[in-house]
């Protein structure tokens, strides 16, 4: 039996996405195992980032700085905005670099059962730096969701008196998905989001 401080341990990991009480068992086991190359590098990193760590001023990004470091960076896109419900929609789509402009995090979605309202989340924000001038396109990067496409469809309506390109990103039969095993919601999407083939 472990003491119940490594217990501790095991359960703080367990609730982490993506662990359960035996992977968490087993990282706790590593760490133990290798205190100066795994263990004290961890916890280093994790006093340093949670000194640190502050939401971006600008687009509600996490990082240790403010403006953040896709804010600060010279090379994107000032005129392409990039609207995501979370950090981690940022993160996935920083990722694939194929985004070029900056991103808005709302921190969350509109949701009725949930009591979240408009103005839960950063959507006056978002207006106000739509209406500051200098963005030409707005990417509406919601979850395929009810409540996201009904954030997505809230926010179109309040940006659809500016001179501004608005798109969403498409949604539908994703590649190598089959007919057979795709959900009528996801079949629906894609019916409505056909377009025309140009044979040449």
């Amino acid at each position: 039996m472990a003491s119940q401080e490594i217990e501790n341990l095991v359960q703080a990991l367990a609730k982490l996405p993506g662990l359960g009480p035996r992977s968490a068992r087993r990282a706790v086991l590593y760490l133990l195992k290798r205190p100066e190359t795994a263990m004290r590098p961890i916890l280093a990193a994790m006093e340093r980032v949670n000194e640190r760590l502050v939401s971006c001023g600008i687009c509600g990004n996490v990082d240790t700085q403010d403006p953040c470091q896709i804010c600060n960076d010279p090379r994107r896109d000032e005129k392409s905005l990039c609207v995501v419900e979370e950090v981690s929609d940022l993160w996935a789509l920083d990722k694939s670099r194929l985004f070029p402009g900056k991103f808005h995090v709302l921190g969350g979605k509109l949701s009725a059962l949930d009591g979240v309202r408009p103005e839960d989340i950063a959507i006056d924000k978002l207006i106000r730096r739509v209406d500051a001038g200098g963005i030409d396109e707005v990417v509406l990067a919601m979850n395929a969701t009810l409540e996201g496409q009904t954030t997505a469809h809230y926010i179109a309506e309040r940006l659809e008196n500016y001179p501004i390109r608005l798109s969403q990103l498409s949604h539908g039969i994703p590649v190598g998905g089959e007919l057979d095993y795709l959900d009528e919601g996801t079949l629906a999407q894609a019916l409505r989001a056909r377009r025309p083939i140009n044979a040449e």
